[in-house]
């Protein structure tokens, strides 16, 4: 079984930054973030294979990086140019895939964005 804790969230102001975590309790494959805001559907955020490709939704390319630290078993989420459309829960997900990633039904507890105006 698969545990993952996200760490980092809180409260900015628009046009600051926030770095999320996601501890794993093994080792790393495919990794993906999610985020849900109030009334509206998770949506896939941005995602990092085994091989270290990555993507984003357009919402946040330019903006967000994701990245790993495989001798940490960790993943990041770099925000910045945090918009107030940018709050939400934001949840991590263990996946599978070395070039294309495909989540599995491993989710963190999630952590709370909130970008004020």
């Amino acid at each position: 079984q698969v545990q993952l804790v996200e760490s980092g969230g809180g409260l900015v102001q628009a046009g600051g930054s926030l770095r999320l975590s996601c501890a794993t309790s093994g080792s790393i494959n495919a990794m993906g973030w999610y985020r849900q805001a109030p009334g509206k559907q998770r949506e896939l955020v941005a995602t990092i294979t085994g091989n270290g490709y990555t993507n984003y939704a357009d919402s946040v390319k330019g903006r967000f990086t994701i990245s790993r630290d495989n001798a940490k078993n960790t993943v990041y989420l770099q925000m910045n140019s945090l918009k107030p459309e940018d709050t939400a829960v934001y949840y991590c997900n263990a996946g599978l895939g070395n070039d294309y990633y495909t989540p599995l039904n491993y989710w963190g507890q999630g952590t709370q964005v909130t970008v004020s105006s």
